[in-house]
């Protein structure tokens, strides 16, 4: 049987629904995933909800703040300890390109002209959607984003994606779950795109 070590972090992270820690481990999987950890929250926080549905609240509330304190680390990673251009990068990036899932040398340095001009909706986009939000932690330190936008993008978009999850894991309960785990990513796409180019249309109205 071939070895998957990304589905056994799958399962050990799911593992983490049954034990009495199980908030503290989703605090801290949400930091992670904000910088390197590569199971998306969600995988703990469904089951979560689908046990505490009264709690629903305060899981989407630790699992963003944890995000938010995450996506910080991965800003520090980036403006301290990243370098940029194939000459300049230090050990921890090259570990980053060489072992981390979702990270891409060449998609990392063609970020920069998209930051200098969409910054906001770049990291709403990450934290909303199923793109790795890590690399654009790290990438926004790393380019020198300003970091109260980074921020408020960050909490905005991490808060609206746990929530949303969380109360509707609360609203409908077990029939909701597959349709979250098929169709939430998709519909959380659509959603940036019109989001975004309703931006744009009245930006340019305007």
């Amino acid at each position: 049987m071939k070895f998957n070590p990304i589905r056994k972090l799958y399962d050990w992270v799911l593992g983490w629904a049954e034990k009495p820690s199980a908030m503290y481990a989703l605090f801290f999987i949400g930091f992670a995933e904000s910088s390197f950890f590569p199971i998306p929250p969600d995988v703990l926080l469904i089951p979560l909800v689908l046990g505490f549905r009264k709690k629903w609240f305060r899981l989407a509330l630790i699992l963003t703040i944890g995000s938010a304190a995450g996506g910080c680390f991965g800003y520090f990673i980036g403006a301290k300890l990243w370098g940029f251009g194939p000459d300049n990068y230090t050990a921890m990036a090259r570990f980053f390109y060489d072992s981390i899932p979702g990270f891409s040398q060449n998609a990392f340095e063609a970020m920069k002209t998209k930051y200098d001009l969409y910054g906001f909706w770049i990291v709403f986009t990450a934290g909303f959607t199923p793109i790795p939000y890590k690399v654009f932690t790290i990438s926004s330190g790393a380019f020198d984003i300003n970091f109260i936008t980074f921020m408020f993008a960050s909490i905005i978009s991490r808060g609206a994606r746990f929530f949303l999850v969380s109360f509707l894991i609360y609203k409908f309960g077990e029939p909701i779950k597959v349709f979250i785990e098929k169709y939430f990513n998709i519909l959380a796409v659509i959603f940036t795109i019109l989001l975004i180019g309703s931006f744009i249309l009245v930006k340019g109205l305007v």
